[in-house]
C-alpha cells in the first residue's frame, strides 16, 4: 500500500502552539520539556530569557533598580535560545549562560528587570519570532504566554500548586547548591509571586481560556500525562 504526500500530511500530528504559564515551583519547566520531547515539539523557556538579560545587566554593572538604565541597556545583549527540549541552551553574546542565570542573585533581581516595559517588549518580540519559526509546533513556558505573548495559542495551560509544595520542590532543586530553609524559600516565592502578579506590564495571570491544573497532589509524571492528553486532544481537533 502506498502512502501519498497528501495522506501522510493528514496522518502527521497537527502543529500546535502550547502556552504553559504559572508561578515558580509548579513543575512548569519539567512538564514543558517532557511534553515537548514526548510529542516531538520544540520547547522555549521564556523565563531563562529574562534571567539571561538580568545576568547580563548584573555582569555589566547596570543597577537593576534603575528602570531607566535597564531600559536603555535592554537592546544591547544578544540572546539566543535553543529549542531542543532534551538539551535546552541559552547564550548571551555567544557565551553559554545556562549555569550563571540560575544563581540566587539572578533569581532575586529578575523580577525587577522583567518589569521594565522595554525589556518585556524586546523579549516578547524574540519569543514570538521563535514560536513562529517552529514548523512542527512548540511548547512555550512562562508567566504571560497565554495572556500576552501568544494570546492565540492553540492550547493554554496554567499550572498552580500550594506555596508549601512549591517551596519544597524548589528546595529540592537547589539542594547541595544554594538551598535555603523551607520557610525562607516559601517567603521568597510568595514575594516573587506578588512582584510578578502586580507589575503593570504583562503581569503573571491565568488566561480566561486556560486549563488550570493544580499540581500540589500530583506527581510530575501525572502532570506530564495530563498535559500530553490535552495537547493530543487539541491536535486531533485541528
Amino acid at each position: 500500500m502506498s502512502v501519498t504526500v497528501e495522506t501522510a500530511a493528514r496522518i502527521a500530528p497537527a502543529a500546535v502552539i502550547v502556552a504553559i504559564d504559572g508561578p515558580s515551583g509548579t513543575g512548569k519547566s519539567s512538564t514543558s520539556k517532557a511534553v515537548a520531547a514526548a510529542l516531538g515539539l520544540s520547547y522555549l523557556d521564556t523565563g531563562a530569557q529574562y534571567r539571561a538579560i538580568t545576568w547580563w545587566m548584573i555582569s555589566n554593572g547596570i543597577d537593576v533598580q534603575d528602570a531607566a538604565a535597564v531600559a536603555v541597556a535592554s537592546a544591547k545583549p544578544s540572546i539566543v535560545s535553543g529549542t531542543d527540549p532534551l538539551s535546552p541552551a541559552i547564550t548571551v553574546d555567544g557565551v553559554d549562560a545556562s549555569g550563571p542565570i540560575r544563581t540566587q542573585e539572578v533569581t532575586a533581581k529578575v523580577s525587577a528587570v522583567s518589569a521594565v516595559p522595554e525589556v518585556r517588549a524586546r523579549i516578547t518580540e524574540l519569543q514570538r519570532s521563535i514560536a513562529a519559526a517552529a514548523a512542527d509546533g512548540i511548547v512555550v513556558e512562562g508567566r504571560d504566554i497565554g495572556t500576552t505573548v501568544l494570546p492565540d495559542a492553540d492550547l493554554k495551560v496554567f499550572l498552580t500548586a500550594s506555596p508549601e509544595a512549591r517551596a519544597a520542590r524548589r528546595n529540592g532543586e537547589l539542594k547541595g547548591k544554594e538551598a535555603a530553609d523551607l520557610a525562607a524559600t516559601k517567603d521568597a516565592l510568595i514575594k516573587r509571586d506578588t512582584a510578578d502578579s502586580s507589575r503593570k506590564t504583562s503581569p503573571l495571570a491565568k488566561a480566561d481560556d486556560a486549563v488550570e491544573v493544580d499540581t500540589t497532589e500530583l506527581t510530575l509524571q501525572q502532570v506530564i500525562e495530563c498535559v500530553v492528553t490535552l495537547v493530543e486532544e487539541k491536535q486531533a481537533a485541528k
